[in-house]
């Protein structure tokens, strides 16, 4: 049986910026505080809510070792470190270790893209070459490329490649990769509106988006789901919808930022390109947040 790295809610945490688009580390350390008190399950450090692609490679290592140092192996810190370059990836992923990561999110590539064939040699490649478990993220949408349950099959022989996030849509296709895997994939929602229903296919968990300012609530609906209460689970799951899809109404994480910002959780700007809201929008995720018992 594989190492997992967690089940329930894993916090797909942003990285907070100061008003001249600098990292804000000390608010970054209280927003892992606020989180662990919050009861998720594991952090996400320098995920695409987290802003990777705009980080600098220092400040990429440095974020994912400042949030280690804050969380002080409380839970799960689980790094980014996904790249279009296999090399790549493998530097960053060994530095990420070095800073103390327990696991890493590693993207399909992205732009060039590869063939079926190429995600296996690109995963393998970087799963021989690292010392902590691999969580491959599929997110077509974003990467122009999705891994196919097939492909999971494969890849799931190797010892360090040990979970999915799911962010591809189909659950048709989340359906067959849990019959193929079986118990050598765990497989994590990748979007908060999926929660209940990739868990119900045989998912463990989430990594959230909307656990940024209401992690209790995920970690209690994933909480529920596991221990059998499935109605709970989707009770909370339907009472969030709106809310749930408003936090996607922009590019992400546009919208998260906002919220939290909104809600004086001091998130900071996004750093560009991604750019603020509309005003029209701003006010829809308003609506969206009072609609769940915030109150302005």
């Amino acid at each position: 049986m594989k190492k997992r790295v967690f089940e329930g809610v894993a916090t797909a945490l942003i990285t907070p910026m100061n008003d001249d688009y600098s990292v804000n580390f000390e608010r970054l350390k209280s927003l892992v505080n606020e989180q662990i008190e919050g009861n998720v399950d594991a952090l996400v450090i320098c995920g695409t809510t987290g802003e990777k692609s705009t980080l600098r490679y220092d400040e990429h290592v440095k974020v994912i070792e400042e949030a280690a140092k804050a969380a002080n192996g409380r839970v799960p810190i689980i790094a980014g470190t996904g790249s279009n370059d296999t090399v790549y990836s493998v530097e960053l992923c060994n530095d990420a270790s070095k800073v103390g990561a327990d696991a890493f999110l590693m993207v399909a590539p992205y732009y060039n893209k590869t063939s079926q064939n190429g995600l296996v040699a690109h995963y393998n490649y970087i799963a021989d070459r690292v010392d902590k478990p691999i969580i491959l993220y599929n997110v077509p949408s974003r990467t122009g490329v999705a891994i196919k349950p097939e492909t999971y099959k494969e890849l799931s022989k190797h010892q360090n490649i040990v979970a999915v996030k799911e962010a591809n849509g189909d659950l048709s296709s989340v359906a067959q990769t849990k019959y193929l895997c079986g118990d050598e994939l765990d497989i994590y929602s990748g979007n908060d509106d999926q929660t209940v229903p990739i868990m119900s296919l045989g998912g463990i968990g989430v990594i959230s988006v909307l656990s940024n300012f209401m992690p209790d609530m995920m970690h209690t609906l994933c909480r529920a789901y596991l221990d059998g209460d499935t109605n709970k689970a989707m009770q909370l799951q339907l009472k969030q919808i709106g809310l749930m899809n408003a936090l996607f109404s922009d590019v992400n994480p546009i919208p998260v930022k906002e919220a939290m910002n909104m809600l004086g959780m001091n998130a900071g700007p996004c750093r560009l390109p991604l750019f603020s809201m509309t005003e029209s929008a701003k006010s829809a995720l308003k609506e969206k947040l009072i609609e769940c018992g915030f109150n302005f």
